[in-house]
């Protein structure tokens, strides 16, 4: 059985070890259960199943990002009124 740091396993899902450490700080992911605290310092080790249920939720997480605006359906543009031309 493998176990991966935390920025190992980032890398194997292709996103950061920073991002990956702030999903689990807001609770977006659910840390391993192997959690190991060195002095003030907590690392997690990672199983590749762990790693496959995270590859699962990401796009659910929408990478995190929170947008001031949400994406709306295109609406098809009409062109603007225009007055006539006086001759």
């Amino acid at each position: 059985m493998n176990t991966y740091s935390t920025r190992e396993a980032a890398k194997k899902l292709g996103i950061t070890g920073v991002a990956l450490g702030r999903y689990i700080q807001t609770g977006k992911i659910c840390p391993p259960a192997h959690t190991i605290k060195a002095g003030n310092r907590t690392s997690h080790a990672w199983t590749d199943a762990e790693i496959e249920n995270v590859r699962k939720l990401l796009p659910k997480i929408a990478n995190g990002r929170k947008t001031r605006y949400q994406k709306q359906k295109a609406q098809p543009k009409s062109p603007a009124p225009r007055k006539p031309k006086k001759k």
